[in-house]
């Protein structure tokens, strides 16, 4: 029986003291404590407060899937292109017409059916004869055009949040909501602006040849028509203070020599200038290209386009066959370091709306802090109170088991590196609710097993025993329900969810074990003639 006893007694006391470490950072002591076992337990630092506790920015952004699928037919377009030139087959037009079509006019009706048949690896076309002998008709297909919707948000999603993890963002929430939606929480954030411009810069990087044989003036008054194969764009232009002052046009082709898709590295660099910039790098496929590219054109410009935007067009001095570049644009240093972790973390799919951006003070949350932890005290002080008052010395150890409770579930929370929010404190709230009234029941059933006239140990026993079934059943369903809520929740409904469920697991721990090994060592010392209760 002692045997028994101790075992739980050093069980009780490993866990509170396990816990107790994790708790230690989050009262202001230290700032953060080594793992006692590296390797195995994490390290014990300050509880992660959620957006609505320490302030923040909430925002909703859109996905614009139907650039994707754009951007995708494009894609066909030009690969449409490359297997007619293979065959030899002469292309009179081939353009995108919506979306999802591509209209190819052969220049010999003759070879209309030839160049079908060299499409025929393209299976996510789907290929008719158009209006003209000429004319051919394609068509992205229904499944594909999903495919590529599905697609686009699960890499804007995974780009967000490579972005915001080097942002240097603690705890960021970033879930998907319906088919195109991103919903992104950035607790204690300083810069609410500059995290939009940072997660909804699309970050296309693109090189491509300057085009000087058109006076760009020209086009941008309507004097003259672009043919295809060109396109004009803006030329960045800051001041002294490196500030945007204007944008001037440029002419270049459409075609990039190579894309994003071929870096490998960004990183920010000063310039000569006192300023800084960007250099990346290339891998061995864009270092051949960029290599050929530059060889064959020395001399000639060279414009460094993102999203639409010519940064640069520096003049190619020699031959580059190490695959490095670098983007110069007179950034600060904040914006050089923005415009590098777009860069490393990859381009978005296609570009992002934003929907819903709310933005929760400090001051709020500190507020809430405040109010949440006034709360919390004044009713486990009520609690306690009576406790104590209605079942005297039984209430004072419920009371003992209803400490030890809080002192698990907020050191395993910490452990876990979980956030904490309002809504999971409402959630520890209603577990501490839960173990008052599992210490309630037992109690009342200890109290009629004594006026049953049954001794004090006996009493104890039949007491655990007939309160057992119910104080299981009635975590095990509210576990259940947790679960659902885990499941089918997001955000704020799942941190309820996981401190509920800790709180009901932790209770039958508590309740059942704690509290009984008091009584257990109380009626081990000596018989007890009557239980104060």
């Amino acid at each position: 029986m002692r045997k028994r006893i101790r075992g739980r007694v050093v069980l009780l006391v490993l866990a509170t003291l396990l816990t107790g470490y994790y708790i230690v950072p989050s009262v202001g002591i230290v700032e953060s404590l080594p793992s006692l076992f590296p390797g195995f337990l994490p390290r014990a630092e300050k509880v992660n407060l959620g957006l609505d506790l320490q302030g923040g920015m909430h925002l909703v952004l859109e996905v614009q899937a139907e650039k994707a699928v754009e951007n995708a037919t494009d894609r066909l377009r030009d690969e449409v292109k490359r297997l007619l030139d293979k065959e030899k087959i002469e292309i009179a037009q081939l353009s995108r017409e919506g979306a999802t079509g591509i209209v190819l006019k052969v220049a010999k009706a003759a070879e209309r059916d030839k160049a079908q048949r060299a499409l025929g690896d393209l299976v996510t076309l789907d290929k008719v004869p158009g209006a003209t002998p000429d004319e051919l008709r394609l068509t992205l297909q229904a499944r594909e055009v999903r495919r590529i919707e599905e697609l686009a948000q699960r890499q804007s999603l995974e780009t967000i949040r490579n972005r915001v993890d080097q942002f240097g963002v603690t705890e960021p929430h970033i879930v998907p909501e319906g088919d195109r939606r991103v919903v992104v929480q950035l607790p204690g954030i300083k810069d609410p602006q500059r995290a939009i411009n940072l997660i909804g810069k699309t970050a296309l990087l693109e090189l491509k040849a300057v085009d000087t044989s058109v006076n760009p003036d020209d086009v941008a008054q309507g004097k003259v028509t672009l043919p295809a194969d060109l396109q004009l764009l803006s030329l960045r232009e800051v001041d002294d203070n490196r500030q945007a002052i204007g944008k001037r046009p440029i002419v270049v082709r459409r075609q990039p020599v190579i894309t994003g898709a071929n870096l490998t590295s960004a990183e920010v660099r000063p310039d000569d200038q006192g300023g800084w910039l960007v250099a990346f790098s290339l891998d061995s496929e864009g270092a051949r290209l960029f290599g050929d590219f530059t060889g064959a054109n020395i001399g000639k410009q060279l414009a460094i386009v993102l999203d639409d935007t010519v940064f640069s067009a520096p003049v190619i001095r020699s031959k580059i066959g190490e695959g490095r570049g670098q983007i110069e644009g007179n950034f600060t240093a904040e914006t050089a370091r923005d415009l590098a972790i777009v860069l490393r973390a990859g381009a978005l799919p296609a570009p992002v709306q934003v929907i819903a951006n709310l933005t929760v003070g400090p001051s709020l949350g500190q507020d809430s802090i405040q109010k949440g932890v006034r709360a919390a005290l004044v009713a486990a002080i009520l609690v306690a109170a009576l406790m104590a008052v209605y079942y005297k010395l039984s209430g004072v150890i419920a009371d003992f088991a209803l400490i030890l409770n809080c002192i698990l579930l907020v050191g395993i929370l910490v452990a876990l590196r979980a956030t904490l929010t309002l809504p999971g404190i409402a959630g520890i709230a209603l577990g501490i609710g839960m173990a008052v009234d599992s210490n309630v029941l037992i109690l009342e059933r200890i109290r009629e097993e004594l006026k049953l006239g049954k001794t004090v140990r006996s009493a104890i026993d039949a007491g655990y025993d007939k309160a057992f079934v119910t104080i299981v059943d009635s975590h095990v369903t509210t576990l259940i329900t947790a679960a659902a809520l885990f499941l089918f929740g997001t955000g704020p409904i799942k941190g309820f969810a996981v401190t509920l469920s800790l709180g009901v697991t932790i209770n039958l721990f508590t309740a059942l074990v704690g509290t009984r090994v008091v009584y257990d060592w109380m009626t081990s010392r000596r018989e007890l003639k009557a239980l104060s209760i």
